[in-house]
């Protein structure tokens, strides 16, 4: 039974991916397209691939007493489930995602959530973690991509978590583009800020077997935080 259903949902996954492509013109109307005609987050936020990501995640905020947390790109909320965070605020280019996860939480008072569009979106807000969670290798476009690295480094006065592939392999698919962000890190906010744990995936992609991934937990502090 539990083949069955792991079929059927990957089917499902596969026919809201080429509706919301059909459309491509852009990856924030490409989400906005995916999420308006049924579609969810990915796999990377269901099943064990989110109770992986919980787990790690929730025991660094406890382990570091993170109080507060900025997402870039919490899609469907999902994962969010999962999550264990005093107060998080939710960002995403798509005014339906917010939707959903406004519906989702409407009676938890420790999250927000704000649709965030356009390259000048800039808050002033910062949070002690801010979290990517599989969103890098979704930004297609090479300014979107350098904007939105911008803001999740600028928005944290601590630790930032990136869950995301580290190479350039090409995807043939309208929404993926793989990236080295190291790379960018390097390039662009060395100075302020160092990796301090590398943690593999438990799951290491298979293309035989859908319920993997090819994304790591990269963790990075800013210097001089700790002081």
């Amino acid at each position: 039974m539990k083949n069955i259903f792991k079929k059927l949902f990957h089917r499902h996954q596969a026919k809201e991916q080429s509706i919301a492509e059909e459309a491509w013109t852009n990856s924030a109307n490409y989400w906005e397209n995916r999420y308006l005609t049924g579609g969810n987050s990915g796999i990377g936020s269901y099943g064990r691939l989110a109770q992986f990501k919980a787990e790690i995640i929730n025991q660094f905020v406890k382990d570091n007493n993170i109080k507060t947390v900025i997402e870039w790109g919490c899609g469907d909320g999902n994962q969010l489930g999962l999550a264990d965070y005093p107060q998080y605020t939710g960002y995403d280019v798509s005014n339906e995602a917010i939707n959903i996860c406004r519906e989702k939480f409407k009676d938890d008072t420790t999250k927000r959530f704000i649709h965030c569009g356009g390259l000048e979106y800039f808050p002033k807000e910062t949070a002690e973690l801010t979290l990517s969670l599989d969103v890098l290798y979704h930004l297609i476009e090479d300014d979107i991509y350098a904007s939105y690295m911008k803001r999740l480094f600028a928005t944290s006065s601590k630790y930032v978590c990136i869950y995301s592939c580290n190479d350039n392999v090409f995807i043939p698919a309208n929404h993926v583009k793989q990236r080295i962000f190291t790379q960018w890190v390097d390039d662009n906010v060395a100075a302020e800020w160092h990796l301090v744990k590398h943690i593999p995936n438990r799951f290491p992609y298979d293309p035989n077997d859908p319920e993997t991934s090819w994304s790591d937990f990269y963790f990075y502090e800013k210097t001089g935080s700790q002081q």
